[in-house]
């Protein structure tokens, strides 16, 4: 399952989020650091969610991070987050 794959399953049930989008935009770091061939190594991810109201920002980044898990976390090289409720 790629990358790209995991972030949405993993977010859809920690958060069954009303709004969920996962870029995968790994193509605009060729030739960067952390680019990898084939991509699934630079991810923007646009997530709402009821679950993050009470959250501060801090907040809300380190639920998703912690929804992803360490070992998905470890193979993405840049994760961009726009989340709200």
């Amino acid at each position: 399952m790629s990358a790209s794959a995991e972030i949405r399953e993993r977010l859809e049930q920690a958060f069954s989020p009303q709004v969920l989008e996962v870029v995968d935009e790994s193509e605009k770091h060729r030739g960067h650091a952390g680019y990898r061939e084939g991509g699934d190594s630079h991810f923007h991810v646009r997530i709402a969610a009821p679950a993050f109201s009470d959250m501060t920002r801090l907040q809300r980044h380190r639920a998703v991070h912690a929804a992803l898990g360490p070992e998905l976390i470890g193979r993405i090289h840049a994760l961009a987050l726009d989340i709200s409720s």
